[in-house]
């Protein structure tokens, strides 16, 4: 009986990373379900952005108040689950606060992470208010249905139980108040417990010392489930994160070949490609569905943190169209995971739903209303790429079923006979400058 608390310890423990690891295998399953795309160009760049964009939350800070929230609650909770450490240890091996050994050192940690609970459960605050009851236009858009929002809040009452719970189980523990170094905080809320008797503070001690654990193990695992999987996807995405200038739009390599073959006087035009060659045209041009989209497009889709900045800067959506980046990039991860369980019922193989991406999930009217701008990319705190994904569902349009509107068919026809969108010919070029 002695070792039974560590033995459910270890089997709460083993239990809540092991779901956490199949959560994580199927996130990595269907993010590989994309093309292959080479991402291994300029590491130096990619690491410094990482560095300055996932860890130093240098785009957050853009929008002054969110942003130094978000730091507070970013390096609060990171830093106060450190503690985590602690508490595992203890928990295996049936010894209590085991790092008090090192003497001020601890005291100084753990005052500090009291410091940053309480300014982390002020700032989870003021998100709720900002959220609930100001009513921020971009937390409140068409997309943010019930879910999306109670998504965000459930998160938000996470942070604030575990925070809470962190400063009652300090606040009880009779060994580490009679320190009387480290309890800068929980010294104040000791007196709400000063009357009750020793046992009883140790019960309600290991409460909190086991809803926190336990709490912490929850939530972990329900990151795979909610818009807060970025605390973990940032940091790759930022890594893998487009590196050309904004308004460089890339080619497809098999039409760029064609070209080439085109101007090259040696190649015969009408010699069928070999099946596999270099010159095999690919089976689709362009994304109708997620399966067509690479890699990184699919891991900036679980990467989004559906915080709406993309959105409040796209001018289209501004101006009353359909169209909102955040939703592009919700669209594609529901869709990816749908195909994931379609392929978990199927044996790993996916079978035809009569469901894509295109019309399914994203409408026509909401790819032709991007005006191309780049905003919501440069607007992204962690380096998400919608425009890439509408770029490839709109190629797919006019490639695969030429099915662009009737003002770009016209462009692209004039430019075609004339050189330029507008409807004369080169000799009347003067008329022009009249368009």
């Amino acid at each position: 009986m002695e070792y039974l608390p560590n033995i459910l310890f270890a089997i709460v423990l083993i239990a809540g990373i092991g779901f956490f690891a199949k959560n994580v295998k199927k996130l990595i399953r269907n993010i590989n379900l994309g093309h292959e795309v080479n991402v291994s160009d300029n590491k130096s760049q990619r690491w410094k952005n990482m560095a300055m964009i996932a860890l130093g939350q240098s785009k957050m800070v853009r929008r002054p108040v969110a942003g130094f929230l978000h730091v507070i609650v970013y390096i609060g909770f990171v830093i106060i689950n450190i503690e985590v450490l602690e508490i595992i240890i203890d928990g295996l091996f049936g010894t209590h606060r085991i790092f008090s050994s090192i003497g001020s050192l601890y005291g100084f940690l753990i005052g500090s992470f009291e410091i940053l609970a309480l300014l982390v459960f002020i700032a989870v605050i003021v998100f709720w208010i900002r959220r609930n009851v100001l009513k921020l236009a971009r937390f409140w858009k068409s997309e943010m249905t019930s879910w999306p929002k109670n998504d965000a809040n459930y998160i938000l009452y996470f942070e604030m139980v575990l925070m809470t719970l962190f400063l009652v189980m300090n606040a009880t523990d009779v060994h580490f108040q009679t320190m009387n170094s480290g309890n800068i905080i929980s010294q104040f809320f000791a007196p709400i417990f000063s009357n009750l008797p020793e046992t009883t503070l140790h019960i309600i001690e290991r409460t909190a010392w086991w809803i926190h654990i336990i709490g912490i193990l929850v939530f972990l695992n329900y990151l795979y489930y909610s818009k807060h999987l970025h605390i973990l996807l940032a940091f790759p995405n930022t890594y893998y994160g487009k590196l050309t200038p904004n308004g460089q739009f890339n080619n497809l390599e098999a039409v760029t070949k064609e070209v080439k073959m085109m101007m090259d006087p040696n190649v015969d035009p009408f010699a069928a490609p070999v099946e596999g060659s270099e010159n095999d045209i690919p089976a689709k041009f362009g994304a109708s569905d997620v399966l067509d989209l690479n890699w990184v497009q699919l891991l900036n889709a679980y990467t989004c943190t559906e915080c709406g900045r993309c959105t409040s800067e796209c001018p289209a959506n501004q101006t009353g169209k359909k169209l909102s980046p955040r939703k592009i990039m919700m669209d594609t991860r529901d869709r990816l995971e749908e195909v994931g369980k379609n392929m978990d019922a199927n044996k790993g193989e996916f079978k035809d739903d009569g469901k894509q991406l295109l019309d399914s999930y994203i409408t026509r009217e909401e790819l032709w209303a991007c005006t191309s701008c780049n905003a919501c990319v440069e607007a992204c705190p962690v380096s998400i790429d919608p425009l890439s994904i509408i770029l490839e569902m709109r190629r797919y349009l006019v490639m695969e079923q030429s099915a662009a509107p009737v003002e770009l068919n016209n462009m692209m026809t004039n430019i075609e006979n004339n050189g330029a969108p507008w409807p004369y010919n080169q000799m009347d070029r003067l008329n022009w400058k009249n368009e």
